[in-house]
């Protein structure tokens, strides 16, 4: 059984290191950590793992930043 990816839980915003991203299907982890790397996007580092705010990752897509 999938749970379906809320963006936020009880008013906490829902971050995601980047496997877990990936795993969703929307980008491969080497786009992911080359928005990030490019300042496009951003990201919490803690210890060696970097997690994304989904909710700001799915604005950044939908606004349509990364077309030419």
């Amino acid at each position: 059984m999938t749970q379906a990816l809320t963006p936020v839980i009880n008013n906490k915003p829902k971050m995601l290191t980047i496997p877990q991203l990936e795993a969703t299907g929307i980008l491969p982890g080497r786009a992911i950590r080359r928005l990030i790397s490019e300042g496009k996007i951003s990201c919490v580092t803690v210890g060696n793992r970097r997690y994304v705010n989904f909710t700001r990752f799915c604005e950044y897509l939908n606004s349509g930043a990364g077309e030419e």
